[in-house]
């Protein structure tokens, strides 16, 4: 049996790992909008711009105030979590219940659906532009997005991230994905 072991403070690689993957996606999915729409630019690149606002605001500003706060991370002492957002969080919000942090997935508009929305919406719109505009680069784009998606999943979140975190027993997503 292996023994996992649990962080509570993920080594730097791991926090700049997540972050880069992540804004990696965020950026790739944006040039893939703007490329997908290129026949109609004004639509691409505001489809690209509100995109990239959206996942960012999902991810590094919404998730401190609404996530973050009910994380055991916030209190430990000399903690990081894999995300390194609770060392940004006491900046925007003030420490809440650890016990509402399986709330995160509760609503329409819950912080869950959005960062799914962030990491989804952006692959379901290059297939439509791909569809009306096909370009190699737009493809490209497309299933670079797609392999980071499978990448955050099969490798960041289901051995980097998840299996280590202190909060997997109250998590949803961890449940969800079979982790605990």
């Amino acid at each position: 049996m292996t023994t996992v072991t649990i962080h509570t403070r993920y080594p730097l690689r791991s926090v700049a790992l997540y972050n880069g993957v992540t804004v990696l996606h965020f950026g790739l999915a944006t040039a893939g909008l703007v490329i997908a729409f290129s026949r109609w630019p004004i639509l691409g690149w505001l489809l690209g711009v509100v995109y990239l606002a959206f996942a960012f605001v999902q991810m590094y500003l919404i998730m401190p105030l609404k996530v973050c706060p009910h994380c055991v991370y916030r209190t430990l002492s000399d903690s990081r979590c894999v995300t390194g957002l609770n060392l940004l969080s006491p900046r925007f919000s003030r420490v809440r219940s650890p016990e509402e942090f399986g709330r995160r997935a509760e609503g329409v508009l819950c912080h869950n659906h959005l960062y799914m929305t962030a990491l989804i919406a952006p692959l379901v719109l290059m297939v439509v532009g791909l569809v009306l505009n096909y370009s190699v680069a737009g493809l490209a784009c497309l299933l670079g997005v797609a392999a980071l998606m499978a990448f955050r999943y099969f490798i960041l979140f289901m051995r980097v991230a998840c299996p280590h975190c202190a909060m997997k027993g109250r998590c949803p997503n961890a449940k969800a994905m079979g982790i605990v």
